[in-house]
């Protein structure tokens, strides 16, 4: 009877299906779920990039379609043209606002938060909202209520309260107002999401080395500061320069929506959005500065993380 049992269960055995195919089902299950996300990824992304890289070889105006090789000829077209040089200036004046700027907004709210006992969630939560925010909806809302130019703005009305005449804001370059509308509008969108950042590197600070300084006499305050929070916080110091940095030249929705079509205070992205869809319509002339851009972004960007020390090991430091 033994026997039986032995063989009805080899024959159970033989007949089960072998693993091979519980692996092919995992392959085809992996396939299946990324497969659309890696699909879409190639189509819009991918392939746009490709043939804007091919396109900025060709002659193109008024069609996607090349119809010209000039070679080189858009590179040396876009780099000679002082508006896309000027947009490059335009856009250091933006880094160098906005990037010291939202550092040390957020770094300091995110202070100021994991100090609290009580209600942490709810002012994080409270920071992190603009995020969620719309830059076309946060630009308009900038340019019709807050500083709008009126006296009905309420920028204008406080200051009246001071004796102070109106104001227009984005009227002209000179004195250049639109700087303080562009910088506080951005500030307010982003400062909360690298306030998250900072956050979550505080939390994870030992407390054993806040209780060693002050066994060895440093004072809370800048002291800890200087010496224990900000060393501790050099990595995501480092990824939230890069982030700004990238953000910076990807700047576009503010811009576009509160200086209208003006000639002036255009950044990189609006001056090649008016090069490839504006009178002439250039797609070539355009995609060639979208390469020169995205070169550039690369080489600052890899600059900026060998200053900072970005992706060294424990050991190198």
């Amino acid at each position: 009877m033994s026997t039986t049992t032995t063989r009805a269960g080899t024959a159970r055995a033989a007949g089960s299906p072998p693993r091979r195919r519980l692996r092919g089902s995992r392959t085809l299950n992996f396939w299946l779920f990324t497969g659309p996300f890696l699909l879409g990824l190639a189509v819009f992304v991918y392939v746009p990039i490709g043939w804007s890289l091919y396109l900025s070889f060709f002659e193109a105006r008024f069609t996607v379609t090349p119809s010209e090789f000039v070679g080189l000829g858009n590179y040396r077209e876009i780099l000679s043209d002082s508006g896309f040089m000027g947009s490059l200036g335009t856009f250091t004046v933006f880094a160098a606002f906005i990037v010291p700027t939202t550092w040390a907004l957020s770094l300091g709210l995110a202070l100021l938060v994991n100090r609290l006992r009580f209600m942490r969630a709810f002012y994080r939560s409270v920071f992190f909202l603009p995020t969620a925010c719309s830059y076309v909806a946060a630009s308009l809302i900038w340019r019709m209520s807050l500083f709008n130019g009126v006296r009905f703005g309420l920028a204008n009305t406080v200051l009246g309260l001071f004796g102070v005449d109106n104001t227009a804001w984005l009227a002209s370059p000179d004195p250049p107002w639109y700087w303080l509308v562009i910088i506080t509008a951005r500030l307010w969108l982003q400062s909360g999401f690298y306030m998250i950042l900072f956050l979550a590197a505080l939390q994870n600070i030992p407390r054993e080395l806040y209780e060693a300084a002050a066994i060895d006499g440093a004072k809370p305050g800048w002291q800890t500061f200087r010496h224990i929070t900000l060393p501790q916080l050099r990595a995501t110091s480092t990824a939230v320069v890069l982030l700004l940095l990238v953000a910076a030249y990807q700047a576009f929705d503010e811009f576009f929506n509160l200086l209208s079509k003006t000639t002036w205070g255009r950044p990189p992205l609006v001056e090649l959005y008016y090069t490839a869809l504006g009178q002439d319509q250039n797609y070539g002339k355009g995609s060639a500065g979208a390469v020169v851009l995205t070169v550039l972004i690369c080489v600052v960007t890899l600059f900026q993380g060998k200053i900072m020390g970005f992706g060294r090991g424990e050991e190198s430091k």
